[in-house]
């Protein structure tokens, strides 16, 4: 069989003036990679972001380019990423974010310029949204759903010398004649996670990121030595909210149902975490699950399984507040669930994101699930049951749905004031965001809350893209950010602004 050689590449970052770039790490190509080293291929992650061993991160990292669109790029040179795909048969990059997509299309067309013969292939809920551009941009086929098993049998083919990925199934494809053809509709979903490849977290450039110090989620103490890594227990969610792409990860879709809530066994994660502590090193363990507490059940048992690993932990998704409440005395009234706060402080967690997006009661319904409302319980006293555990606890609120007022703007902003004086570590102010692939956009497409012609460069939690809202864009725009202003500390806020890149372009 043909020695085949895949490279796994995250394009350059591009990120607006005055934020923090952050290299994107996240954990698709640690399970691809590892997938893919179970079946014997030689496999390759290039963070071009951040480079590997042979490139000194002084040249780049902090000697930014500006773009015509005003944006800043970080990363490597266009030769540099050449000469990295110039020694691979196929080379994959994924688009989870709808801002990082112009980057994944330059990347794209760089390569196939000047290797016409490579394969290129993507994946990740951007990419599968919007996969006419990109497969005009060079692309020969993009993943629909899960593809730990697709990629391996795509591997597989190239091996025989062949083309022909007619029999793989989740994905579409460009056949030699340029036809695009749709085989999403065939291929199964993996019900039991432990069958999953172990990440290949090796594969990363763990040293670089630990040097720059900036996850893509979660955050240490100042002055924390950071050796981190992400993991998750669990996929899918039990929740559907419409600014998600669970939402639309159903039976029937071109995904299949990957949005189901499935688990890991506590043995495969116990394994999984002692890889990190022995082979990695990692001291923090970042937690993507979308819900940890997806079976409540399930995740007090696996969370008193793991007492005493020696690790710190941060959840970066936010936790539920539905899974941290339980039942009182008074019916339909719930109250902290102390023994669950207890056990996420001794098992190591030293930070929690709580999840409010939102203090009106119709709004929750409509956008959000109608996960939990605040006429159920009290969040002054769940804030203070976490506190009592020296926990760090941050919330997350969403502003400027499409049909949302004013008044219900402020209503958020005047409860964010009010959690602040609860003893809140931090608050985060997103405007929404109707990316690709989730009901949202569908709905904003539709009632013309967002052109056709939509710029995905400005999918950024601090833009506000929608038209036609009772809060104009710029104005919302303020508000966010007298929000964030007023609803952090002194001490958070020269903490995050010290963590912002000068942008320096040379």
């Amino acid at each position: 069989m043909k020695e085949v050689k895949i490279l796994l590449l995250y394009p350059p970052e591009q990120s607006w003036s005055g934020t923090m770039v952050k290299p994107n790490g996240s954990l698709a190509y640690p399970y691809l990679g590892g997938a893919l080293r179970d079946i014997g291929i030689e496999t390759y992650v290039y963070d071009a972001c951040v480079g590997d061993s042979d490139d000194n991160l002084d040249n780049f990292f902090n000697k930014t380019e500006k773009l015509p669109s005003g944006m800043i790029k970080t990363g490597v040179s266009d030769k540099r990423i050449l000469e990295i795909a110039s020694s691979y048969d196929a080379i994959g990059i994924t688009s989870i974010f709808s801002q990082q997509e112009t980057q994944v299309l330059n990347c794209a067309k760089l390569i196939k310029k000047h290797f016409p013969n490579k394969l290129l292939f993507s994946g990740g809920v951007n990419a599968k949204s919007r996969s006419s551009i990109f497969f005009a941009a060079g692309f020969d086929i993009i993943c629909t759903s899960e593809a730990e098993s697709t990629l391996q049998q795509i591997a597989k083919i190239l091996q025989k010398d062949s083309r022909d990925f007619t029999s793989v199934g989740k994905i579409y494809l460009k056949n030699k004649f340029g036809k695009i053809i749709n085989n999403s509709h065939f291929g199964n979903i993996l019900q039991d996670l432990d069958k999953l490849p172990i990440p290949a977290w090796s594969l990363l450039p763990n040293e670089r990121y630990w040097k720059i110090g900036r996850p893509h989620g979660g955050k240490a103490k100042p002055g924390t030595e950071l050796k981190y890594a992400s993991m998750m227990t669990s996929r899918g969610c039990p929740f559907s909210c419409s600014y998600c792409h669970i939402a639309e990860e159903i039976a029937g879709s071109k995904s299949g149902a990957i949005g189901k809530f499935r688990f890991k066994s506590d043995e495969r994660v116990r394994k999984e975490l002692q890889i990190l502590k022995d082979e990695i090193g990692v001291k923090q363990v970042f937690i993507e699950d979308d819900s940890i507490f997806g079976m409540k059940r399930r995740a007090i048992r696996l969370l008193k399984s793991i007492v005493g690993f020696g690790l710190d932990l941060m959840d970066v998704n936010g936790i539920n507040m539905i899974h941290l409440v339980k039942k009182s005395n008074k019916p339909g009234w719930l109250v902290p669930d102390e023994e669950v706060i207890e056990l996420l402080a001794e098992v190591g967690f030293k930070e929690i994101v709580l999840p409010f997006e939102s203090a009106n009661l119709r709004i929750i319904k409509k956008w959000c699930s109608n996960k939990l409302a605040l006429d159920r319980f009290s969040p002054e006293d769940l804030i203070k049951t976490i506190k009592k555990y020296k926990l760090y606890v941050g919330t997350n609120y969403m502003l400027g749905f499409p049909d949302e007022t004013r008044k219900e703007i402020e209503t958020t902003v005047n409860f964010a004031n009010k959690m602040k004086e609860q003893g809140l570590d931090h608050s985060n102010f997103y405007l929404v965001m109707p990316v690709p692939g989730t009901p949202i956009f569908d709905y904003c497409i539709k009632k013309n809350h967002l052109p056709m012609d939509y710029n995905p460069d400005r999918f950024q939690w601090t833009k506000a893209n929608l038209l036609n809202t009772a809060v104009p864009p710029n104005e919302l725009e303020k508000i966010r950010d007298k929000a964030w202003n007023d609803c952090n500390t002194e001490q958070f806020k020269k903490l995050r602004k010290s963590w912002i890149v000068s942008n320096s372009v040379s």
